[in-house]
């Protein structure tokens, strides 16, 4: 919904973000086609960034974070749970069996990447794997020649560093395919934003790339370690939590256009992930816990253009995991999935500005523990063009999706321990009715999207005053209306991006002894974005992105129930150094004490400088 013709300010990401020495040295606002642009900023604060970093920023998503986005980030689209969006990556999901509060832990460095793209309704049923709601997608960029290199330090004893290189050749043997190689290390720690809030990652990741006009295969690897602390990260006992995770990742990933209109991709990938949890760092003999869970996958999507007004769309993805773990009682350690979406799509000209699409299809997901769903996907657009290249957009969708729980959520123990598992927990249907417009021009573009969601026994986390454990699995019955505002603009040296959401929802627990929901009832019923890009100078550029929310009450919840954050960033480029730039930024800059998971303190104010230089 969110695609923007222009560049705007994500055009303009200067030195800081990287790969070529043309992006170091160049000064002026090249206008160019991207996905999204959703934010201003393009790098997080107080440690090296990732596919998640600035999300909170972002009006397509809600990320509830703890210590910090790239610490323990919990991202929902449109008023559903983290365990509702999946992470996509080629043609795969990438998925952690234990609990969804991993799946962000992916260990790619962000150059490698395109730019996010947020799947809702059709697009995530026919996508997604055992994502109900939305899915965050990401493709592999192809690799040039560069690098660069970045130090920076801050308050609360931040330290960062990062190194990033890639090199490009034509093969001897064909001029007409190249063969990259590409490699990042990065590091980052600090003392924390409030006091145990201390944090301490690693990544390192590398890929081969060997592409050609028509395909592109990827080999990769990547790695990650990190700690972090919080205080009542995961409890609402005041006590000073931990945790350390380490994870690992190799992916094939290989894209192939085989007629002008036809293509097809192939993903495959094995994921490793361990969790050492510690509920008291001051006494950790009290209760930790230790989980590690493999996953293999391999995926397959593409379409097959029949003719210019017919194709096929098509995804499908199998799927093993094991989980080894200190918590789960229940026999539940290993899961297979499967899943297969086919829809096709007609197109025709109502005149000669004038275009009706309509897709139909069916979805079919299935494990060897549970029940098979067989979903219905579908939606028709009416699209005008313009003689002035601007189009019109209307459309009308509905779509199902269904996803099973994690383990933690369906195989620990029912009557004790800190977290409560639900043996009864059911396959969880999701169905989207949605309508929405897009205007777009050569300089501004307005989206808007209303809709209503049904979630049957969707899985949720909740709390009971009378109960001993920290939370407990519970299924719930939600209905969700929502309304979605976005606008983006650009007025010559500044871009101007906004947007505004409104959720509703009516929930049945079918049990009294629920006072609190740490997640599906945990939303804002009313949220602003404002983010801009003002080129100051040839030579700096402000960069600043605004988040204000109304959320639902909570009786966990400590302090106001609204909030306002800003990030904002200066980089100065100074024409002298090539390749240099100096960037000062801070995040929360009101240092906003808003909890966004109820009972988890929020995150205090972080400053930092960085100094960059790429080639």
């Amino acid at each position: 919904m969110f695609r923007v013709a222009n560049a705007l300010f994500l055009s303009t990401l200067s030195a800081y973000s990287f790969a070529s020495s043309d992006l170091a040295s160049s000064t002026e606002i090249e206008k160019i086609t991207v996905e999204s642009a959703a934010t201003a900023n393009n790098r997080p604060v107080g440690t090296f960034d990732s596919p998640v970093s600035n999300l909170e920023y972002d009006p397509r998503v809600d990320l509830q974070s703890r210590n910090m986005a790239e610490a323990q980030a919990d991202v929902t689209i449109r008023g559903g749970i983290f365990e509702n969006t999946g992470f996509r990556i080629g043609s795969a999901t990438l998925y952690d069996p234990q609990t969804g509060h991993y799946f962000a832990e992916i260990p790619i460095a962000p150059e490698m990447l395109s730019k996010s793209q947020v799947f809702t309704g059709v697009d995530n049923a026919l996508y997604g794997v055992n994502s109900s709601v939305g899915s965050i997608a990401y493709q592999w960029n192809t690799i040039n020649s560069g690098g660069n290199v970045s130090a920076g330090a801050g308050n609360n004893g931040f330290k960062l560093f990062r190194l990033h290189s890639t090199y490009s050749t034509q093969l001897e043997s064909n001029r007409s395919w190249t063969l990259g190689v590409e490699g990042e290390y990065s590091h980052s720690q600090s003392d924390g934003t409030i006091e145990f809030g201390d944090h301490d990652f690693d990544r390192a990741s590398g890929r081969v790339q060997l592409a050609s006009e028509h395909s592109q295969t990827d080999v990769f690897y990547g790695q990650q370690e990190k700690f972090f602390g919080w205080p009542n990260m995961y409890t609402p006992f005041n006590v000073n939590e931990t945790e350390a995770l380490k994870t690992k990742l190799f992916m094939i990933n290989h894209t192939q256009q085989y007629t002008n209109d036809s293509h097809f991709e192939i993903t495959a990938y094995h994921r490793k992930h361990q969790d050492h949890y510690v509920f008291s760092r001051e006494n950790p003999s009290m209760f930790e816990a230790f989980h590690e869970t493999e996953v293999d996958a391999f995926a397959l999507s593409g379409m097959h253009s029949v003719n210019s007004q017919f194709n096929v769309l098509y995804s499908a993805q199998i799927m093993g995991d094991s989980i080894e773990s200190t918590t789960l009682e229940h026999n539940f350690t290993s899961r297979d999935y499967y899943k297969l979406s086919l829809v096709p799509e007609y197109t025709t000209s109502l005149d000669a500005n004038q275009s009706l699409t309509a897709r139909l299809g069916v979805a079919f997901d299935d494990t060897n523990r549970d029940d098979s769903h067989v979903s219905v996907i579908g939606d028709i657009s009416w699209l005008t063009r313009n003689q002035d290249n601007s189009t019109r957009k209307f459309y009308l969708s509905y779509a199902e999706a269904t996803q099973v729980a994690g383990y933690t959520a369906i195989g620990g123990s029912e009557t004790g321990g800190l977290f409560r598992s639900n043996h009864d927990l059911k396959r969880e249907v999701s169905k989207n009715i949605e309508v929405g417009m897009s205007l777009d021009t050569l300089d501004w573009r307005f989206d808007s999207a209303l809709f209503y969601r049904f979630d049957n026994d969707l899985t949720d986390w909740t709390y009971s005053f009378d109960a001993t454990s920290a939370r407990a699995a519970n299924a719930v019955d939600i209905d969700t209306l929502g309304f979605e505002l976005f606008a983006i603009k650009s007025f010559g040296n500044a871009d101007i991006v906004a947007s505004y959401t409104y959720l509703d929802k009516s929930e049945n627990y079918f049990d009294d002894t629920v006072d609190a929901s740490f997640y599906a009832l945990n939303y804002p019923p009313h949220r602003v974005t404002l983010g801009a890009v003002w080129h100051l100078h040839e030579s700096v550029v402000l960069r600043i992105d605004n988040e204000w929310r109304k959320q639902q009450k909570n009786a966990l919840r400590n302090g106001d129930d609204s909030a306002l954050f800003t990030h904002l960033t200066a980089t100065y480029t100074p024409s002298q150094l090539p390749g240099v730039n100096l960037v000062f930024a801070v995040d929360n800059l009101w240092n906003e004490k808003f909890e966004e998971v109820p009972g988890t303190p929020g995150r205090g104010e972080q400053y930092s400088v960085t100094a960059n230089y790429a080639w």
